[in-house]
């Protein structure tokens, strides 16, 4: 079952049909524990009319806060030791990916997220940008993982590197985080191959791709979860971004005009373009 949210209202998939669902919010949606089940209920019972298949959903998101979890790849580890070896902030990112306690760090608040067929920027004061493609969990207000969507981090790796303490202006600012197209609804935990895509053009032309799968991951996702939920509130429920396993090399960075395209299957894709 999937999830969009669309100029015209909530729509859910399921086998191969639309619906549009009228029966509460989506900040009210999100929050429930039983979100599958409540809407299957409806499809069930005849409450949801059919439409046509969304266009140009909008980012599945609106009162959630966005975070985002770092270091939980080998990959992502050793690149981010790597841009902070001269400010002597490389060991730290060596530390948190054997500690047990994971890093996790606010992203972006809901009106602040672009969707899928919009803009990321880079920011103007760096130098050297990249996306993060990362498998976003959809938790309920009680912490439940009830749902997946597809995350871009967008990254200043120069403005990171410098020093560590920079990392909310690395990592949060106008543009700076896309998620969507949709929310995958499931009960079921994704399977460990579960593979995250990345293609990167420019001009037409693929200046680089990646992939890496949830089974290269060093953190569980519940775990992960229960460290977000246990000290803060989340009265509408909230987005986990989960870390990177694909990062481009350090010669690498984005220009105005690239598209970035992040598969999961079988959510969809991400597509966006930089400004």
């Amino acid at each position: 079952m999937k999830l969009f949210r669309t100029q015209q209202g909530i729509v859910i998939e399921q086998a191969g049909q639309h619906y549009s669902f009228n029966g509460g919010t989506w900040d009210a949606l999100i929050a429930r524990d039983d979100i599958q089940a409540f809407l299957q209920a409806q499809i069930d019972t005849g409450r949801m009319p059919k439409v046509a298949a969304p266009v140009n959903p909008k980012a599945p998101v609106v009162g959630q806060e966005i975070w985002a979890a770092g270091v939980t790849y080998m990959r992502s580890r050793e690149a981010r030791m790597e841009e902070s070896k001269s400010s002597g902030g490389g060991d730290f990112y060596d530390k948190v990916y054997v500690a047990e306690r994971p890093e996790i760090f606010y992203k972006s608040a809901g009106h602040r997220a672009v969707g899928t067929g919009t803009n990321v920027r880079i920011r103007k004061d760096s130098k050297w940008n990249v996306p993060e493609p990362e498998l976003t969990l959809v938790m309920s207000a009680s912490g439940k993982i009830t749902g997946y969507t597809i995350g871009n981090d967008m990254s200043s790796r120069d403005i990171e590197g410098e020093n560590p303490l920079y990392l909310p202006q690395a990592k949060c600012y106008d543009g700076a985080c896309a998620v969507g197209p949709c929310i995958l609804i499931s009960k079921d935990p994704l399977p460990k191959d579960t593979t995250i895509k990345i293609v990167i053009s420019r001009g037409g032309k693929e200046v680089f791709s990646g992939s890496t799968a949830l089974s290269q991951m060093k953190r569980e996702l519940p775990s992960l979860a229960a460290y977000l939920y246990r000290e803060t509130t989340f009265k509408t429920g909230c987005l986990l971004m989960t870390g990177t396993g694909v990062v481009p090399g350090d010669g690498f960075t984005l220009a105005s005009g690239d598209e970035i395209a992040i598969t999961i299957e079988p959510i969809g894709t991400l597509v966006n373009t930089v400004e």
